[in-house]
């Protein structure tokens, strides 16, 4: 299996370039009016559509209603539907076949309790996006550069698909990416200059880190 890299939150078409020329095989939009990195659905899809084919295209959500998911939907066309919101599993199943699309259900961790809000969704989400709960205060639900104990994810069942989110940088994705199941790992804040600016500067070097780790884990388990 391909490990995923998902650069979240992107807002230009240099940023775009720049994590599609260097190996994401994810970018995210976010729409989610509160947060830094909000756009537009019509600027997402102009953006979409410049690499549209050679990455998948995630949109990002909480708990938006039917006409937004429907705006999203035309003028995107994403790849998957992230949902950060408090979907319940009923929402999902009603949202994957009304929009026909696959549904990665994010969820917050913190203690070893979180890890049962997971079981619900197991057989529904086509994949999971584990993210830190976000500090006292924040409205946004994700995007808040903390992190969580990875070692709590030593409990998830084998079979369960997640991407790793929560407070990765260049300084850390490389031990997260060597030390856990996860599939995949995505960030947003970790690779900016400020709230909603990508760096990209930030993004080579995290590009450096994670891909380097990847090469590593591949060959540590060939040699099992």
């Amino acid at each position: 299996m391909t490990f995923s890299i998902k650069i979240c939150g992107l807002k230009t078409a240099e940023a775009i370039d720049l994590a599609v020329r260097r190996g994401a095989t994810h970018i995210g939009f976010i729409f989610f009016a509160k947060s830094p990195r909000y756009i537009e659905p019509v600027d997402a899809g102009r953006l979409a559509d410049a690499v549209r084919g050679r990455v998948k295209i995630v949109a990002v959500t909480v708990d938006a209603d039917q006409d937004f998911l429907d705006e999203i939907v035309s003028e995107v066309r994403p790849d998957i539907l992230q949902l950060h919101g408090h979907e319940t599993p009923e929402d999902l199943l009603r949202i994957k076949a009304f929009y026909a699309l696959p549904v990665m259900k994010a969820l917050s961790i913190r203690d070893p309790d979180d890890l049962e809000r997971i079981e619900p969704y197991i057989g529904i989400a086509d994949r999971f996006l584990l993210d830190a709960k976000p500090p006292a205060g924040s409205e946004l639900p994700g995007g808040n550069g903390v992190t969580f104990d990875w070692r709590l994810l030593d409990a998830l069942d084998g079979d369960v698909d997640y991407m790793l989110s929560g407070g990765l940088s260049k300084n850390n994705v490389g031990e997260a990416i060597r030390t856990i199941r996860s599939t995949g790992i995505d960030v947003s804040s970790g690779v900016e200059s400020a709230p909603g600016v990508k760096d990209l500067s930030l993004m080579d070097e995290f590009f450096d880190e994670a891909l380097r780790a990847v090469s590593d884990r591949r060959v540590a388990r060939s040699q099992k």
